[in-house]
């Protein structure tokens, strides 16, 4: 016990003495809320989609979750349900079937933005994505420029869904704190 005390003292009397660790002092400062709104439109039929597998397990076709299954995306997100509608900026990462028993998609999307003051910026979005549930929550748990730092969370719902391709439009409310 005294070992392990005196080596935890050591280590961290060894941290101050880093080069190459520099701590800084944090003035805390007003933060922002922002709240977004937007649509994430998830393609993956068609000549052209907008997410593609791109590696699966053996036993995934046999899984009625997909379970194993990785999609790439680089899905549009815009300002109403409608495809056509104003260009807000793109949703990138992938995601990935996680669920034996339901559809759990585990989800590292950057959502890059392109419109008025921020355009780019952006919000990471990294957490489970219970598809098959009505409302789901997600965490935002970081992002670049006007967004630098954030935190917050993301509420998900499905607006339409075709279960015959797997296309998909999801509108996403979103509270960032930066």
């Amino acid at each position: 016990m005294l070992f392990s005390l005196a080596a935890n003292i050591t280590l961290a009397q060894s941290f101050k003495e880093e080069k190459w660790a520099t701590r800084l002092k944090f003035q805390r400062k007003k933060e922002t809320v922002t709240n977004l709104q937007f649509y994430f439109h998830d393609t993956l039929s068609g000549k052209n989609p907008s997410a593609v597998r791109v590696a699966e397990a053996t036993e995934t076709e046999k899984s009625p979750t997909l379970f194993g299954v990785i999609m790439m995306a680089d899905d549009p997100l815009t300002e109403t349900p409608d495809p056509n509608s104003k260009l807000l900026g793109r949703a990138q990462g992938l995601y990935g079937s996680a669920g034996q028993q339901e559809m759990g998609l585990i989800m590292a999307m950057n959502f890059g933005f392109i419109d008025g003051i921020y355009n780019g910026s952006s919000i990471s979005l990294l957490g489970k994505n219970s598809a098959m549930h009505l409302v789901r929550e997600m965490p935002i748990v970081g992002g670049t420029g006007l967004f630098r730092l954030a935190r917050g969370y993301a509420i998900a719902q499905t607006h339409w869904i075709d279960f015959t391709t797997g296309d998909a439009i999801v509108g996403y409310n979103v509270t960032v704190v930066h």
